[in-house]
């Protein structure tokens, strides 16, 4: 474990076994490139986070990849957070044309020029999938948040990040079914691993969508200052505040107009009334 600009660097203990693998299996150049890619897009993650006062707890470096560990970021919108999740492919971009550039002037040819170009395109476009956690599941799920509701937004990320998820492990056994198909078992076990990720985080929606109401008061400093539009959602007073808060948009601050049942406006709330009043244990507007 290393702390480097007030991050933790760590390394999974299966990590460090394949690479003392490798040096046995004489392919140590070719993985400790693959991963140092796969760091340098973390720290991509990692540049934009802070850069959006996003506090980055650690690097991880896993059997099957990295990954930037930071708090959550339902306060930031999804412009934001869509740049924290570009970040990382965008190094692979740059490290591509950096590699171009060196082979353009007859600097650098040859079989290891080609894989690390190559090395780059995969981690990037695999990243891309929209599968949560990658970055592409990212990028999806705050184009959702823009559009639907956040809860609904959350809902279908995930259905989609499972969907993928099969794909993925699909993918992988397919050559099974070929003659003299070879299993892929790497994408087999980073399939498997994107499934129960996803599968876990969709037991786990409620908390996640807590944690979002929890946050909002951040959200609500960011509207004062900035002067934006409030967006009314019209409820009924015997609806479930569940119900209500689960019409919320993440870029929105909202005003709750109550009707009563002769279509009379009754009360108008403040969302932070009625995140107030749930988090209480209040049943209805």
């Amino acid at each position: 474990m290393i702390r480097w600009s007030g991050i933790m660097i760590s390394f999974h203990p299966l990590f460090v076994i394949i690479m003392l693998a490798s040096v046995i299996t004489g392919h140590f150049v070719e993985l400790i490139t693959l991963f140092a890619i796969v760091f340098i897009h973390e720290w991509g993650h990692v540049a934009a986070a802070r850069w959006f006062g996003v506090n980055v707890i650690s690097v991880q470096m896993l059997p099957f990849g990295g990954v930037a560990v930071m708090e959550d970021t339902t306060f930031l919108n999804a412009g934001r957070e869509i740049i924290i999740a570009v970040a990382g492919p965008l190094q692979n971009g740059l490290l591509i044309g950096l590699a171009w550039l060196l082979h353009v002037f007859g600097l650098w040819d040859g079989p290891f020029y080609e894989y690390f170009v190559q090395g780059n395109i995969l981690i990037a476009l695999f990243n891309l999938l929209p599968v949560l956690p990658l970055d592409g599941g990212k990028i999806a799920h705050s184009l959702f948040s823009i559009i639907f509701p956040y809860h609904s937004s959350l809902v279908w990320s995930l259905r989609i990040s499972i969907l993928f998820s099969l794909f993925v492990i699909g993918y992988a056994l397919f050559p099974l079914l070929l003659q003299n198909g070879v299993l892929q078992l790497n994408l087999l076990l980073i399939g498997s691993f994107l499934l129960y990720s996803n599968y876990v985080d969709y037991r786990n929606i409620p908390y996640r969508f807590m944690r979002f109401l929890m946050n909002r008061d951040r959200s609500f400093s960011h509207h004062l200052l900035h002067g934006s539009l409030a967006q009314p959602i019209i409820a009924d007073k015997v609806q479930p505040l569940e119900h209500i808060l689960r019409l919320f948009k993440r870029d929105k601050y909202h005003f709750i107009y109550v009707m009563n049942r002769q279509g009379k406006i009754i009360a108008v709330l403040p969302e932070q009334k009625v995140i107030y009043t749930f988090m209480k244990g209040g049943p209805a507007a």
